[in-house]
């Protein structure tokens, strides 16, 4: 068999290029022979196009990776790869379309990839193709974003990763902004001293270019660089003229957009409420990080600010019961009771936030701004823990006086509770990664919302239509609003804007009308209207996930419709790969914030491939090699009144929710092996905050806090206590917790012993969630030209297959009916994966 070779090259905000192996040129047996990044950005929307150019120096076929990750708040809208003049592009479909090609193209033993993950600020993107001998293929991908102003400023951060010295290297920025460039700055770890030569930048009124052009030699012999090449990022900052408070008014073929973003106005004095977990689950590290960022922002508050704390677990404590003004004598109160924040107990974010919206309600609010910010790490396990009544008392609570932002400290914290709740309260939901850097997220987050310059601020345009978000309810220095929309008839005379706003107790009033005249250098683009439909789709899916049932599916259709229309992968849609004949397609999706990497799978009788190829008749030059990927463990749904169970599949390896209940503060974790044919390596399960069962192929150990007891998977044992019952029989652990009763069984197949949990008693309650918490599903057959069910009034496609069911000892193999993941759970992988068991 030949050898198959695997080359990736990627991108890390805009560009992370990365191989499998950096070898020397001499003996590469592919080469990146050019790598060009274009980077165009009009109005504070980017496009960036990648194109990576690789050749295939032997004279066997291999395959070539392409590896890309893109900002998170980017979508990507078009990708295609040549090869022998052929193009192959990709085509954006619905996403449950495109999932179900996935799911029929595994179930086949084919190779299909859900290839998006998510890090802190990155999805990733990575496709492969097989080359012919002496041939070449170029992958070019594009995606769009709005640039975000931060801090006074937008920020375009460029990562370049070859991992080998490129011949024709470059990277090529354009800025264009009507109201003229205030200022531009380039630094980062490839802006050095020794790399200065290669960096040129031109910024002339309105325009601006930078070139990053290092030669090949230099690539190798930069600070940061090696033998395999750049490794280092471009930052380029800037910011806009702003020569009126209006701001800037911009309009293209029938859309407008309107950049506002005024400075020239006096500080609003705050009423800032924090609300602090300090439940068990905060101890260690989290908890200092906490403390060291509350007492950095306690000394940036202002003197006329007013402010207070609140703490909570399965109790909550206030420092003072109202807020108090930040002068020396209370601040310095404030950072005594801050260091002595320990953290206990359970978790009752209901009752502190309601706390905390009481406070702020009964401090008069004239003249002044009133924020909450919630930082948890967890979900809520006593007290009020029904999510949605949680999200109705609060809403309703704060009754749209307030804004509230909810900081999600860590992976396991439920972050889509957390943004809803934010969002149905004019706030945001941010992540706090568990990173030594946590201390400067959680005080860069607050630096953003130090600074509140206007309230109640309305955006009005007369003649315009379709318009994105028009209301706010502040505006912080340093930051911006956007709104676009349309001009019908491209009617720009009867086009007016006026904003109206609170700053301070007075009312303030802006107006302004479209230039009659557009500069001579002016070009006709589309830009506006890719823009306006970017942030029209961002602000549908925050919206989306506010709602619930024929709005939920009204706003999800308009998203979609959109989507498809400009060719939009987002959370709604994906992207199919096409590839040359006789290779399998591959499947792009928008992640969710938090999803765990998914990675490309093909399964044969349930172990992995290095290698595979067979001829392709249309090139009979090429094969088909896949490369070194996860295989998939099959799961059984069962089935309310029909003979066949749902099932469908879950990468190996990954950490799994298997069963939560909030109410009897129950949680069971379990991380599944590396083989598609075994179950679980280890199962964990917590009750309240101060018993712990941990089981693997080895043993069980008991911790209740005083004693820690194990147990080999040999004897019989019977160990009882107050509320936990341990039944250890024929190789089976019978686990009972309060009305929750689970089986735990040891197996060994084919020289691999595993785990695997039966739900025995499920848990009482309206909330309970988890792998293992779906009753049995109803469904109706659906017959037609493809099998479907029918399942909650949806129609999914499904195939006939079948499952090794490891709830009988006997381990029969049974049929059923595979379908997506999504489909048989109602819900993300990532609703149900965690990092920490």
């Amino acid at each position: 068999m030949m050898k198959g070779v695997s080359v990736g090259v990627g991108l890390l905000g805009l560009l992370l290029a990365c191989v499998t192996t950096a070898p020397t040129d001499k003996n590469r047996d592919w080469d990146i022979y050019s790598f060009h990044i274009n980077s165009t950005v009009t109005s504070r929307y980017a496009t960036t196009i990648i194109t990576s150019r690789v050749a295939n120096r032997i004279d066997q076929s291999q395959e070539i990776e392409f590896h890309v990750k893109i900002p998170k708040n980017a979508f990507i809208s078009k990708f295609k790869m040549t090869i022998e003049g052929q193009t192959y592009d990709g085509v954006v479909k619905q996403k449950e379309e495109a999932q179900q090609q996935y799911t029929q193209a595994v179930s086949r033993g084919q190779s299909a990839g859900i290839v998006s993950s998510v890090g802190r600020t990155l999805e990733e993107f990575k496709t492969s193709v097989t080359v012919a001998a002496l041939s070449k293929v170029t992958f070019e991908l594009t995606y769009e974003e709005l640039l975000k102003r931060r801090m006074g400023k937008y920020e375009l951060l460029i990562h370049a990763r070859p991992m080998q010295p490129v011949a024709d290297f470059k990277i090529d920025v354009y800025i264009n902004e009507r109201p003229g460039i205030h200022f531009l700055e380039i630094t980062g770890g490839l802006s050095t001293k020794a790399l200065a030569n290669a960096i040129t930048k031109t910024h002339a009124s309105s325009e601006a270019w930078v070139h990053f052009y290092p030669s090949k030699e230099l690539q190798s012999q930069c600070e940061s660089c090696g033998e395999q090449g750049l490794n280092g990022d471009l930052v380029i900052t800037y910011d806009v003229h702003r020569k009126t408070s209006m701001g800037d008014l911009h309009e293209s073929e029938g859309y407008f957009v309107h950049h506002f973003a005024p400075s020239d106005l006096p500080r609003i004095p705050k009423n800032l409420v924090f609300i602090i977990d300090r439940s068990g689950s905060m101890h260690g590290r989290k908890m200092e990080q906490t403390r060291e960022a509350l007492l950095k922002i306690l000394g940036d508050l202002a003197e006329d600010d007013h402010f207070g704390l609140i703490t909570f677990d399965s109790s909550v404590s206030t420092w003072r019961k109202e807020l108090l003004p930040a002068n020396q004598d209370n601040l310095e109160a404030a950072k005594s009771f801050a260091r002595n924040i320990h953290e206990r107990g359970a978790t009752d974010i209901n009752a502190a936030v309601l706390e905390g919206t009481a406070m702020l309600n009964r401090h008069p609010q004239g003249g002044s701004v009133s924020l909450l910010i919630l930082l948890t790490d967890g979900d809520p396990t006593t007290g009020e823990t029904n999510l949605e009544k949680i999200h109705k008392n609060i809403k309703e609570a704060i009754g749209k006086k307030f804004p509230l932002y909810c900081l999600g400290f860590g992976m396991d914290v439920n972050f889509d509770f957390l943004e809803k709740m934010a969002l149905e309260n004019s706030g945001v939901g941010r992540r706090i990664y568990t990173d030594s850097d946590a201390a400067l997220q959680l005080q860069g987050f607050y630096e953003e919302v130090a600074t509140p310059l206007l309230t109640d601020v309305q955006m009005i345009y007369l003649g315009g239509a379709n318009l994105t978000q028009t209301n706010f309810s502040q505006y912080y220095n340093g930051s911006e609003i956007v709104v676009a929309g349309q001009i019908p008839d491209n009617n720009i005379e009867m086009f007016t804007a006026e904003v109206i706003a609170i700053s301070k107790s007075n009312r303030v009033m802006y107006s302004d009308t479209l230039p009659k005249e557009e500069p001579i250098e002016a070009r006709s683009d589309s830009h506006i209207q890719r823009l306006w439909a970017y942030l029209t789709v961002k602000q549908l899916l925050d919206k989306e996930v506010q709602l619930s049932g024929k709005e939920k599916e009204k706003v999800k259709k308009e998203a979609l419709d959109l989507c498809m229309k400009y060719s939009f992968v987002t959370p709604f849609t994906s992207m199919v790969v096409t590839k040359p004949q006789g290779e399998d397609s591959q499947v792009a999706h928008k992640p969710k914030e938090g999803e765990k990497p998914i990675r490309s799978s093909r399964v044969i009788s349930g172990s992995r491939l290095q290698v595979l190829k067979h001829q392709v008749n249309s090139h009979p030059a090429m094969a088909v090699q896949d490369a070194y990927v996860s295989p998939l463990r099959r799961f059984l749904l069962p089935a309310e009144g029909q003979a066949l169970p749902l099932c469908y599949d879950i990468p190996v390896a990954l950490s799994l929710r298997l069963l939560l209940d909030p109410n009897n503060e129950l949680s069971m974790n379990g991380q599944l092996g590396q083989s598609a044919s075994a179950g679980y390596r280890k199962i964990v399960i917590h009750y309240r905050s101060d018993q712990h069962i941990e089981l693997d192929t080895t043993g069980i150990t008991f911790n209740d806090e005083q004693n820690t007891t194990y147990f080999s998977w040999s004897p019989k044992i019977n160990h009882k206590t107050d509320s936990v019952s341990l039944i250890l029989r024929d190789k089976e652990m019978d686990v009972t917790i309060a009305s929750t009763r689970v089986v735990i069984m040891l197996y060994k197949r084919n020289g691999i012993k595993f785990l695997w949990p039966v739900l025995r008693q499920r848990p009482t309650g309206d909330n309970i969630i988890g792998i293992m918490a779906h009753p049995p599903v109803a469904y109706e057959e659906v017959q037609g030209i493809t099998m479907k069910l029918k399942i909650r009034d949806k129609e999914v496609d499904v195939s006939r297959d079948s499952a090794v069911d490891l709830s009988v000892r006997s381990t029969p193999t049974v049929a059923c009916w595979l379908m997506p993941l999504q489909s048989a759970l109602q819900g993300e992988l990532a609703d149900f994966t965690i990092t920490q068991l």
